[in-house]
C-alpha cells in the first residue's frame, strides 16, 4: 500500500506560479515511474506531465514550456513546477504510481 499526499494548491492569478508536492509513504519515487494528473470539472482526469525511473520526462501538449516534474529521492517527493498559469488549468491535481493516487490538490488560476 503506498499513501500519496499533494500538497502546494491554491488560487493564482494567470501568469503566476505554483510548485506542487508529492509525498509518498514507500521507497518509489526514482523507483517507479510516476506522474502528475489533473482533472477539470466536467470533464477526465488526463496525464500532465510523467517520469520514469530512469528520469525521462513526458508533458503534455498544453503544458509544454511552462510546467516541469522532478523528485527528491532522498525526501521521496515529487514536484510539479507550474509557471506562467492560465485559467485553463484551473483543476484537481493528482499524484500518480502505479494504481495508486492521491486525494489531489486545487489549483485555481483566475484571469
Amino acid at each position: 500500500q503506498v499513501h500519496l499526499v499533494e500538497s502546494g494548491g491554491g488560487l493564482v492569478q494567470a501568469g503566476g506560479s505554483l510548485r506542487l508536492s508529492c509525498a509518498a509513504s514507500a521507497r518509489v519515487v526514482g523507483h517507479y515511474s510516476m506522474g502528475w494528473y489533473r482533472q477539470a470539472p466536467g470533464k477526465e482526469r488526463d496525464m500532465v506531465a510523467r517520469i520514469t525511473s530512469e528520469g525521462s520526462t513526458a508533458y503534455a501538449d498544453s503544458v509544454k514550456g511552462r510546467f516541469t516534474i522532478s523528485r527528491d529521492n532522498a525526501k521521496n517527493t515529487l514536484n510539479l513546477q507550474m509557471n506562467n498559469l492560465k485559467p485553463e488549468d484551473t483543476a484537481v491535481y493528482y499524484c500518480n504510481v502505479h494504481t495508486y493516487w492521491g486525494k489531489g490538490t486545487l489549483v485555481t488560476v483566475s484571469s
